[in-house]
């Protein structure tokens, strides 16, 4: 069995794509076929060969290995116009305006059994003569890739349901090359986004690139692409790699559009970075904090914070405050937490007396913040909110006193003080 992934190089490796990639591959893995990579760029006028190694970065990326190629279709150029030529001399195909269309019936259907999708049919009547060589000399797509899959042995061909209206051309090529070898053909769902609307880059971010930029980790990533349409039927989503390629079924792939959720990506990617070692952690997410230096946290301070992380770039707001010899205050946490705080004057005073002279744990910083909102009659999640923002300058982060213990006394106080002073 042989299987294989034709992106063209005329943008970014974008979701919808890299989950066809990923579904070529699972069903290679699983049955232990080979995966083949094929670049078309015949289409000169689009192509943008400086992408080409942007798919293949991204592949790897994404932990997608390919057993053959790449090939490209530009560089067989000679066999393609051989076969139209072929196609000319029997008859099959002829010449209008400088371009080569192919002869097609009126009578009859054209269909096939699709994997996903059951039969297909369509009539002859309703289809042209189709162009499969421009009058500049050049073949289509839909010669191309016929003839490329016919030479390269491909067995099963697993791409997007876009591509179900060529699939009648492309069948009525293969009968007049007289070609009638088995191929299996898997029509995937189109991806949507919350408004039922094709996923495109017209509406929002799809390429695989900006996702990882933005801290993404690639198994996240890949695990949650493979949901799309397709699951298992114990319902559990979030599983190794190696485990959805032993139970994936091309079979059981939905044929209904899948909704690509950003939002259920970013609990994945949550989930993924809660699981790494913790020297994989901050040799992944080292370059996002920079120029903060995670390896200055204590161990158990950055196992906490790693376990509230949800992408790589929330890191920098959550510990710049520790190195940083006064934090930028954001005016809303201020006038919300501390000018519009009637008891905040109180509370910053009670805590400056409280922190002076108390042993620097957080257990004795708790329970001393504590008796100070008491002493104001406020419970303990009020009354830290002024600290929080006098010593972080948010009003949100991670557990407070676990915080102030990093920061040391000096600091702490004198960031208490300041607030104090502008208050």
């Amino acid at each position: 069995m042989r299987c294989r992934f034709a992106p063209s190089p005329t943008g970014y490796l974008h979701v919808g794509s890299a989950r066809t990639a990923l579904f070529n591959w699972l069903f290679a893995r699983h049955h232990g076929a080979t995966f083949v990579l094929r670049i078309e760029d015949t289409d000169a006028s689009r192509n943008q060969p400086e992408l080409v190694t942007n798919i293949l970065d991204s592949l790897r990326w994404l932990g997608l290995d390919w057993d053959e190629g790449p090939f490209y279709q530009s560089e067989r150029a000679e066999r393609h116009n051989e076969v139209v030529e072929g196609l000319l001399a029997d008859g099959r195909a002829y010449v209008d305006d400088g371009a080569v269309r192919l002869r097609v019936a009126d009578e009859g259907t054209v269909g096939w059994d699709d994997v996903i999708r059951g039969r297909v049919s369509f009539e002859r009547a309703n289809i042209e003569d189709f162009v499969i060589r421009r009058s500049d000399g050049s073949p289509l797509f839909l010669l191309t890739n016929v003839v490329d899959d016919w030479d390269m042995g491909i067995t099963h061909v697993i791409r997007g349901e876009d591509m179900i209206n060529n699939m009648p051309k492309q069948l009525l090529l293969l009968e007049a090359l007289g070609v009638d070898r088995e191929v299996h053909y898997a029509h995937l769902p189109l991806l949507v986004d919350e408004q039922r609307r094709k996923l495109s880059k017209r509406f929002g971010d799809v390429a695989i690139e900006s996702y990882r930029d933005r801290g993404f980790v690639a198994p996240a990533m890949t695990n949650y692409l493979a949901t799309l349409g397709w699951g298992t039927a114990d319902g559990v989503e979030i599983r190794p790699l190696a485990e959805i390629v032993e139970r994936f079924e091309l079979a059981a792939v939905n044929k209904s559009s899948a909704f690509f959720d950003v939002k259920k990506l970013t609990h994945f990617n949550h989930e993924y970075i809660r699981a790494m070692a913790p020297g994989e952690f901050s040799a992944l997410a080292g370059p996002f904090a920079a120029p903060y230096d995670l390896a200055a946290l204590p161990a158990g301070y950055l196992a906490d914070i790693q376990g509230r992380t949800q992408t790589f770039p929330e890191l920098a707001p959550m510990i710049d405050w520790l190195f940083l010899e006064q934090p930028p205050i954001d005016d809303e946490s201020w006038a919300k937490g501390v000018a519009g705080n009637p008891a905040a004057a109180a509370i910053l005073d009670g805590t400056l007396a409280a922190y002076a002279e108390c042993d620097w744990v957080k257990d004795e910083l708790h329970q001393r913040l504590a008796a100070v909102g008491e002493a104001s009659g406020l419970k303990l999640g009020k009354a830290q909110a002024p600290v929080r923002v006098a010593v972080t300058g948010r009003s949100v982060g991670p557990p407070l006193f676990d915080g102030l213990e990093v920061l040391g006394r000096e600091r702490t106080l004198a960031r208490l003080r300041a607030a104090r002073a502008r208050l």
